[in-house]
């Protein structure tokens, strides 16, 4: 089970989720293992990143949380309620209002023949904010400009696709906010944006955490912007995730291979690229998995007992714990990961 270090006062917790998909047919039936036993605790105004490849589980997470599929096993908490036991109508209805979700795609998100006004007054009246037309426009109008959508009328009179990728994704993010949730599931928000725009509904999304103490699961495979905009990240690896820290602990000192090999692809301030780590060609097998860790195969650290066993959790200290036989839980290995190291502009000082 995966460590978490929940806030004073957690909104959502995933306690053991999985997720199993069925694929062949007949005789040849297999199950494909997309989510592993993950466990975490969302805060209040919180960030959490979850990064890795494409595969690794991470968009599953979101839409088990999202309730758009049943989990294989598990538990999900919101505000201390188990939501996979409630009745199925309005308490689904209740749930969702609370959690919402921003897709990857802001276009293939928004029906082409209906106006931006008409995508916001659906959820309106779906959950009950507004009971009567003038009522109803004045939040459509609202919500546009709590995006920085201007002029509103105008915006709202307009179809998807007369607006940029940018004002879609805005777009969205107004329908999410139009229920007043708890919690938004953001899903690769900025991938598909223009890098020029990315920064601004970046800021967007930190601005209406602080403003309506909203919490937020980012889903990224891009770990410097998941640096930028989480308090904590967590990375994924073929259903597992095998690493969680702070944000800035978990840049300055990864501890799991592949934390550090998703870090050696980034660039750094002076343009070069950091490839300290060789990496090994390969994949995750899904289906029938190997006994053992599943990044052994791509993994320049691998010893023996990581074919073998799936390593234990082991805490670095300050919310810092990984998945790896390089930290046995109670190691002096574990111990001496979270010593400091002297900063190269405290050290520069000193000379």
């Amino acid at each position: 089970m995966t460590m978490t270090h929940p806030s004073a006062s957690p909104v959502l917790d995933v306690v053991s989720l999985g997720k199993y998909f069925t694929v062949g047919g007949g005789l040849r039936t297999q199950q494909l293992r997309a989510l592993h036993d993950a466990s975490f605790s969302l805060g209040e105004r919180e960030v959490i990143a979850l990064v890795g490849e494409s595969g690794s589980g991470k968009s599953t997470i979101a839409r088990l949380l999202a309730r758009l599929m049943p989990p294989s096993s598990g538990k999900i908490l919101f505000k201390g309620r188990d939501i996979l036991k409630e009745e199925p109508s309005r308490a689904s209805l209740a749930y969702r209002g609370q959690v919402q979700m921003i897709f990857q795609d802001p276009f293939g998100s928004l029906n082409p023949v209906h106006t931006i006004g008409y995508h916001l007054e659906r959820p309106l009246l779906l959950h009950g904010k507004a009971n009567n037309p003038a009522v109803l426009r004045e939040k459509v109008h609202s919500l546009l400009t709590t995006v920085d959508l201007n002029p509103a009328a105008e915006v709202a009179a307009k179809f998807p696709h007369q607006l940029s990728g940018g004002q879609r994704q805005r777009v969205a993010i107004a329908r999410a906010l139009a229920v007043d949730p708890s919690v938004i599931l953001a899903d690769e928000p900025i991938s598909m944006l223009d890098v020029s725009i990315r920064m601004g509904v970046l800021n967007l999304m930190e601005r209406l955490k602080e403003e309506r103490g909203i919490s937020y699961l980012y889903i990224t495979h891009d770990i410097a912007s998941a640096r930028y905009v989480a308090d904590r990240t967590m990375v994924m690896y073929a259903g597992h995730i095998v690493e969680g820290a702070p944000s800035e602990e978990l840049m300055q000192q990864p501890a799991h291979p592949y934390t550090k090999l998703l870090l050696s692809a980034v660039p750094d301030p002076q343009g070069s690229i950091r490839s300290e780590l060789p990496a090994r060609s390969g994949t995750p097998k899904l289906i029938n998995p190997p006994p053992g860790c599943p990044f052994a195969d791509r993994c320049p650290s691998v010893m023996n007992t990581c074919r073998e066993q799936m390593p234990e959790t082991a805490d670095l200290g300050s919310g810092h714990w990984v998945r790896c036989h390089l930290f046995p839980p109670g190691s002096v290995a574990a111990s001496a990961h979270h010593e400091r190291k002297v900063p190269a502009s405290v050290e520069a000082a000193a000379v």
